[in-house]
């Protein structure tokens, strides 16, 4: 039943919509006329916008239900959208392209906690409680398979600079579809006959009284900080990926495959841990493994990003960091509502996000702080994508490009905070009332 729903639709077209520049962050750059830094803001926008607006989402789906909160940021998402495309079009003055393309940004970023939130509250009042943890998957999962697009069709389409119009172009379509569906689709917020006992008997604390009781349990709060770094980690991933591996003469072409394996694999790892926590129930444990395994990789991906030549090496290190990594987002998601019984899902799930994008603007903003001008690198693709490889790069291309060597060992050392809250996660499905 999961995929009729259009909420799968909703939830791949947010990040589809968040990382369209990412993947050609030096296309964007050159095609607006600003700095690569800019063009981060457009990804950091969602994460900006995320903090503030995140209680008023959590307090929506708890009162007004899913359908409102769905329908509302669909069509947040489709203007969006649009609004980018009529950016860069050729009858506005070049001086307005970028200002008008990050309003469009901006519209897009207030849909994504709208729907973001859904995922365990959908399993929560339509499933059986031995079918939840695999529709909260099933339904979380489509987030990354919109990473996925994006990290490989945005390359693919942008093959010179003058393809970003199409690019938005071809973004805004499925924004349009989305928010069809969702306005004609989405009719009830609950259905008429409740899965389960439970859910039938749910009495979820009012949205304040919910959040003081999240901030007195320990075992949630762990979660909060070890769940939300994990998020922070991925978003930095995704954000800074083709900047990071450009500088070491890797194509766009193969960042974005890169980033298209760390996320298939982190499908295949989510699907099965999915079912054996249906089965099984072992969400601490499964948590506390997948998370030490997830930093050891994103520790071996700092040191091999560092590396030329090493393209086997670099994908086999996206690839397992997405397997052990991206995988544990629904189980954790999960084993938030377990531990945080009897808050709402949405508030449970809300305030982890919300502690992930706080970390996530923090991170980014010191990755970029820690950055420095590139001297000079025969070997750089930063300028002009894969077309670019071995050519010496130009002075343009010195002044908008940056060397990542600052970042990835902040990144490595991120990859070891995770490991040392992992060591301290003490959060036992035992210890709370279910």
């Amino acid at each position: 039943m999961i995929l009729k729903h259009p909420l799968p639709l909703c939830l791949c077209l947010c990040p589809q919509l968040w990382l369209t520049f990412a993947p050609v962050a030096d296309h964007s750059a050159q095609f607006m006329g600003v700095t690569l830094d800019q063009i981060n803001w457009l990804s950091m926008i969602y994460m900006v916008v995320a903090i503030p607006l995140s209680f008023g989402t959590t307090w929506m789906l708890d009162t007004l239900g899913l359908r409102i909160t769905l329908v509302l940021g669909s069509w947040l998402n489709m203007l969006g959208a649009v609004l980018r495309f009529v950016g860069i079009m050729r009858n506005l003055p070049s001086a307005a392209n970028f200002p008008v393309v990050m309003g469009g940004q901006t519209l897009c970023a207030l849909a994504q906690p709208l729907v973001i939130f859904t995922p365990t509250k959908l399993a929560a009042l339509w499933f059986p409680e031995h079918q939840r943890a695999t529709a909260n998957m099933i339904a979380s999962m489509s987030n990354p398979l919109g990473i996925l697009i994006a990290s490989i069709f945005s390359p693919m389409i942008v093959g010179t600079t003058n393809n970003i119009p199409l690019l938005l172009f071809i973004y805004a379509v499925p924004a349009a579809i989305t928010c069809l569906l969702a306005t004609v689709g989405i009719r009830d917020s609950a259905p008429p006959t409740p899965p389960s006992a439970s859910a039938e008997s749910s009495n979820s604390e009012p949205f304040l009284e919910g959040i003081k009781l999240l901030l007195r349990n320990k075992a949630y709060m762990i979660l909060l900080l070890c769940f939300g770094s994990g998020i922070a980690v991925f978003t930095c991933f995704s954000t800074l990926l083709e900047q990071i591996m450009c500088v070491r003469g890797y194509t766009n072409d193969f960042a974005g495959l890169c980033g298209g394996l760390f996320i298939v694999f982190g499908i295949v790892g989510a699907g099965f841990l999915g079912l054996y926590v249906d089965k099984t129930k072992k969400f601490t444990e499964v948590t506390k493994v997948n998370m030490s395994l997830s930093a050891l990789a994103c520790i071996a991906f700092s040191v091999v990003s560092q590396m030329r030549n090493q393209g086997i090496a670099v994908a086999v290190a996206c690839s397992l960091f997405g397997f052990f990594g991206f995988s544990i987002y629904p189980v954790a998601m999960e084993l938030s509502v377990e531990c945080s019984y009897p808050v709402g899902e949405a508030t449970s799930a809300g305030l982890i996000f919300i502690s992930g994008q706080i970390q996530s603007v923090i991170y980014i903003l010191l990755l970029q702080g820690l950055t420095k001008p590139m001297a000079y690198s025969p070997f750089s693709t930063c300028s002009v994508g894969g077309d670019a490889a071995l050519i010496p790069i130009m002075e343009r291309t010195a002044q908008i490009s940056k060397e990542k060597r600052q970042s990835i060992i902040t990144l490595r050392h991120e990859g070891q905070s995770i490991w040392n809250f992992e060591r301290f996660f003490k959060c036992s499905r035992k210890n709370q009332a279910l």
